[in-house]
Order: structure tokens, then sequence, then C-alpha cells
């Protein structure tokens, strides 16, 4: 299986570390997940199943400036 990067970048409007910060508290609401993971998929155009991994801590991110890095395996 090979390793996907995303680099979600922020913009004058929205500070990308703040918001996956934000998404990551309200994701531990079961209620809310669908719909943290539908907003950051559309949003930075990324597979809901990546978001999730992303808002679930099942994979770590980094911050580089203001762009939020993390690695998904595909196909997994």
């Amino acid at each position: 299986m090979a390793k996907k990067t995303y680099r979600l970048g922020s913009s004058e409007a929205a500070y990308t570390p703040g918001i996956i910060a934000w998404a990551k508290n309200g994701y531990a609401f079961e209620d809310d997940r669908a719909g943290m993971r539908q907003v950051l998929s559309k949003a930075y155009g990324i597979p809901e199943d990546a978001a999730h991994k992303l808002l679930s801590g099942e994979v770590e991110h980094r911050i580089e400036d203001d762009v939020v890095v993390f690695e998904v395996e595909e196909g997994a």
C-alpha cells in the first residue's frame, strides 16, 4: 500500500490549523461526525476516509506555517 500525503492550505478567510483543531474537537461527538467529515472533504477536496483518519486522530498531522500536512495509507 502506498501513502498519500495531503497538504491542506490556509487562505485569508480561513486558517486551516484552527479549522482542523475545531473539527477534531467536534468529532468527539458521534452525532456530528458525518457532518464534520463532509465539510472537510468538500472544503479541501479530500476523500471522507482521509478526513475521518485525520479528525479521529488515527493519523498524526503536522503544521508547516499555515498548512496542515498528513499522510494516509491508500487502499486500506
